[in-house]
């Protein structure tokens, strides 16, 4: 019996030989292929020495999307590290949708969890993303992701999606790892599965949402939430606010076995410097965060600790085996 890795394998190869053959030339869209990087400068000053610069490039991200046929699709996206100087697999999904009420994904891909961890760094609402000791703590196998096989349906405004995925690569235990998420939207609806940390006043959202991963018997889970309301010409301004508790899943300090934490994020942004913003699809391309106003209150309980690196490295790079994301 051929095992869940080597039936992925083959249905990629079914979806290239699909793609491939001349009967649907005509008839499906082209191969979408989008981009998009990080840089930084980082200036420290010593007291023992001289002060340094550095330029740096801390993640490239290439994204390729497209169809075998009309029902069946695929999502293949990489990404380099600029820390580890290594070109990595993002996702590799093959993707079966009828409509927005069933979508089944299979391979490597964002399991269901917080909404950090779904907009990812490139849609965020702030650069230093993924520090405050909180945010998506969820075991992954490489940068968020993990290998497994997923539902998920929009019905008008509520968003569900429920998976099982390879739990030892993600936490070096055998059991299967179960995912599962609720999102609701009380104003404008979020189409997709993957999520943006702002519209720049492209929508008027209030969206709830709340995700659980359980691999026998220890969970983890948070609930979070997103306002965004358009003001004047294209300016808006948004509140962002989550919990996370992990109970012997995830976490960031291996020395805890259980830890929780809240935080909350306000921002502004000023209709003259609102940049456009396309309606989101499942490829989307990066853009440029201008005169952005935002500050983060961390509320932090007793048990939880702040990650030791900077932003700039832990934008792209994991400590230990929970992530910031993409």
């Amino acid at each position: 019996m051929p095992t869940l890795r080597s039936w992925i394998a083959g249905g990629f190869a079914a979806l290239a030989v699909a793609g491939a053959s001349p009967a649907f030339a005509q008839s499906l869209p082209s191969v979408t292929i989008g981009g998009g990087l990080q840089s930084s400068y980082q200036y420290t000053d010593r007291d023992d020495a001289d002060g340094t610069n550095e330029f740096l490039l801390n993640s490239a991200r290439l994204y390729v999307n497209g169809s075998a046929t009309k029902n069946i699709k695929f999502m293949f996206n990489t990404e380099y590290n600029g820390t580890t100087n290594a070109i990595g697999v993002l996702d590799a999904v093959a993707q079966i949708s009828t409509s927005s009420k069933f979508n089944l994904w299979v391979g490597r891909f964002l399991p269901p969890s917080d909404r950090a961890n779904l907009y990812g760094p490139y849609y965020s609402n702030h650069w230093g993303v993924y520090t405050d000791g909180i945010q998506d703590g969820y075991p992954f196998v490489a940068t968020g992701r993990d290998n497994g096989v997923m539902y998920w349906g929009q019905f008008d405004r509520l968003k569900v999606s429920g998976g099982l995925f390879d739990g030892k690569s993600a936490t070096g235990q055998d059991d299967v790892l179960f995912a599962g998420r609720a999102q609701v939207d009380l104003w404008d609806t979020e189409d997709g599965y993957y999520l943006n940390g702002t519209y720049y006043g492209a929508k008027n959202l209030l969206a709830i949402g709340g995700a659980v991963q359980e691999q026998d018997g220890d969970v983890a889970g948070n609930v979070d939430f997103l306002l965004e309301k358009k003001v004047g010409d294209g300016g808006a301004f948004s509140i962002e606010s989550q919990y996370n508790a992990y109970d012997n899943l995830g976490g960031y300090d291996a020395n805890y076995s259980k830890s929780d934490g809240a935080y909350i994020l306000g921002a502004w942004l000023f209709s003259n410097f609102a940049p456009r913003m396309p309606a989101p699809t499942m490829l989307r391309s990066a853009s440029t965060r201008v005169f952005e106003r935002s500050m983060i209150l961390s509320l932090n309980s007793s048990k939880l600790r702040q990650p030791a690196q900077p932003a700039s490295t832990t934008v792209v790079t994991p400590i230990r085996n929970v992530k910031p994301s993409g």
